[in-house]
């Protein structure tokens, strides 16, 4: 009998928030919430940034106030506002005003010297005998060479592209544990992680007494890598700036070190493990993979997750050359402007409207599922289930970037599922779409028609359609795990985030069987069964993912298991629900503790297994491996 994977747990970190507790959620529909919820988000995202903290159920201000929780969140509201979602490059990731760069120039020898003034933080390690050096004030220095010869200089640049989606400012996840030498990426996978576990309210311990060590499985990772100075990204650099490469930029660089670092210093699992990669649709290909794995059977539990931290003068370059990019200049143009204001970076994605390109975003999220059997046995919380996800290709392309026909492959083929699971009413009155919407004018003419011809195709009218790249940005592979942390969303708050930056749908896009809606949509008089997850990344990478809502996860488990089992899971579930409840308490008012076990867990090499004919037994782990496996070509042998 298949089982059905629930989603039991889900954590992270973007533009919006912290995942748990459905925080990033609510900041992109603040507006909407009635005036408690926007009081407890705006305080619980003022912690998070450090604006305020808690103390006996009040709340302090930088400056040493204590105000009550209405009073905090009028005072930090504004704050808050500007710095979350897109909005300017702030200097925490590089200065966009002053890029680091080197000049090679020319010094004769009847010119004494050459006098110029640098940011401090663009002066080499070693400065030559010949420089002097002059404290200018405000971080600034000026230098003096003397002498003729040719050299390479410190020198700066503005940055054509000044915007992008960023966590919150003030936030830094690698404070809270022995992050050194982590890049960003894999700091920020610790702590969705981390709030993913908590999120659950379980005892992980007493989870992993219940399976067998082979029967989890982790599937994460990201589209290009860690890229900052302490990854690839430095690495890279070392050679050509004079500096050291160190011996963990090469392997933390590399794609599956979302997976890797969940394994060894969050779970301990030694189970199944792997990070798929798809460009823009990499989560969605993760969590292909653990589905495929838990209705099969071969795994019990998957944690699936992306981390992406792709804010980095040297990626944003890359894309902005392809084209791809809402720089500056194209903003500009766009709305007739002599000079952006930080309002009009706010809006500077604008998803199926007038637009002229995406923003570079970072982000990291991260689900739990198990199949449903072990779900009702843990009493664990029900968030939602994933019945399938499709992946396929486009075929012969005459552009590696270019959009192709996979994606209407995907969306039919989740469509054409939902039909079949849960009826072709609910499909056609009671799903919706997590569209990619990139914000591209290519993106915004091809998605729309994937989106259109499949509505006409299977007699949907004004299918909703949401765009959350609008709010925070575009976080390449982990963009599909944004859209399904807000497609959990929904469902605890009854909204479909708007498409807020846009004004006007633009003329080419397609819509007549589609609805675009800029403000939120009220779903208090329309229950929504499934939101469709899509996404299609360079390469012809294109998938698409059907979530079904709590509701109807629990009654396809009531008919499977019966009315007594689900009786028997209430009971057990509001254990976890107060667990949970404590974290999110603590998360809200800025106090987390992330789960990072470095040298406090016994570490095993080999020689501390049992091994017999039947079984491995790991010291540390309640269950064995079994070897005991079943022929699978019992016709063929």
């Amino acid at each position: 009998m298949s089982q059905l994977p629930v989603i039991i747990g889900f954590g992270g970190v973007n533009a919006a928030g912290r995942s748990s507790g459905f925080q990033s959620f609510r900041r992109t529909v603040l507006n909407s919430l009635t005036q408690d919820q926007q009081i407890e988000t705006l305080v619980s995202l003022a912690c998070m940034m450090g604006l305020l903290t808690e103390q006996a159920g009040q709340w302090i201000t930088q400056d040493g106030q204590t105000l009550d929780a209405a009073e905090a969140a009028e005072q930090v509201r504004q704050q808050v506002l500007d710095n979350s979602l897109i909005r300017k490059t702030h200097a925490d990731l590089f200065d966009i005003e002053a890029i680091p760069a080197n000049t090679k120039l020319s010094i004769n020898p009847e010119q004494d010297e050459l006098r110029f003034v640098v940011r401090r933080r663009q002066l080499p390690e070693s400065i030559p005998d010949n420089w002097t050096l002059v404290e200018q004030g405000g971080g600034k220095v000026e230098i003096t060479i003397t002498g003729g010869f040719e050299a390479l200089v410190p020198d700066q640049r503005e940055a054509l592209v000044k915007c992008s989606g960023q966590i919150p400012t003030g936030f830094n996840p690698g404070s809270f544990y022995r992050s050194v030498h982590h890049p960003r990426g894999l700091q920020m996978a610790i702590f969705a992680a981390s709030d993913m576990l908590g999120s659950t309210g379980l005892d992980w311990k007493q989870v992993q007494s219940m399976i067998r060590p082979d029967q989890v499985a982790v599937y994460a990772g990201n589209s290009i890598g860690q890229l900052d100075q302490f990854g690839w990204g430095g690495l890279l650099q070392s050679f050509v700036s004079g500096k050291r490469a160190t011996s963990k930029q090469m392997p933390l660089g590399y794609g599956q070190m979302p997976a890797d670092f969940i394994n060894a210093y969050v779970l301990g699992s030694v189970g199944a493990t792997a990070g798929h990669l798809g460009a823009c649709a990499s989560f969605l290909y993760n969590l292909q993979a653990a589905v495929q794995d838990i209705r099969s059977g071969r795994r019990r539990l998957a944690v699936v997750g992306t981390s992406d931290a792709p804010v980095t003068p040297e990626i944003i370059e890359g894309f902005r050359v392809m084209g791809a990019l809402a720089d500056d200049a194209s903003l500009m143009a766009l709305d007739a402007l002599e000079k952006l204001t930080d309002a009009d970076y706010q809006k500077a994605c604008r998803p199926f409207a007038e637009n002229c390109g995406f923003t570079m975003a970072e982000g990291a999220q991260y689900l739990m599922l198990t199949d449903d059997n072990l779900a009702l046995e843990l009493g664990a919380q029900i968030f939602g289930s994933v019945p399938d996800v499709f992946v396929n290709a486009d075929g012969f392309k005459k552009s590696i970037s270019a959009p192709g026909i996979g994606n209407y492959v995907t969306l039919a083929k989740a469509s054409a599922l939902v039909r079949s699971v849960l009826g072709e009413e609910s499909l056609q009155q009671h799903s919706y779409v997590h569209a990619h919407g990139t914000s591209t004018p290519k993106n915004r003419v091809t998605e729309s028609h994937v989106l259109n011809e499949v509505a006409k195709a299977f007699g949907i009218q004004n299918w909703p359609v949401a765009a959350i790249k609008c709010y925070v940005g575009h976080s390449q592979g982990t963009a599909a795990g944004d859209q399904t942390i807000s497609a959990l969303g929904t469902w605890a708050h009854g909204l479909i985030p708007g498409i807020a930056t846009t004004e006007q749908v633009a003329d080419d896009v397609h819509q007549s069987n589609l609805l675009f809606s800029q403000q939120d949509i009220d779903l208090s008089e329309r229950r929504m069964d499934t939101a469709l997850i899509n996404a299609k990344g360079f390469g012809g990478n294109n998938a698409t993912g059907a979530v079904f809502s709590p509701e109807v996860t629990l009654k396809m488990l009531t008919k499977k298991h019966g009315p007594e089992a689900i009786k028997a899971w209430e009971d057990k579930v509001q254990v976890q629900k107060e667990r949970a409840a404590q974290y999110l308490a603590n998360a809200d008012s800025g106090r987390f503790e992330l789960i990072y076990h470095f040298g406090d867990q016994p570490v095993l090499e080999g020689p501390e297994l049992e091994i017999s004919a039947h079984e491995v037994r790991i010291p540390g782990y309640e269950q064995t491996v079994s070897l005991d496996l079943d022929n699978p070509f019992r016709d063929m042998t």
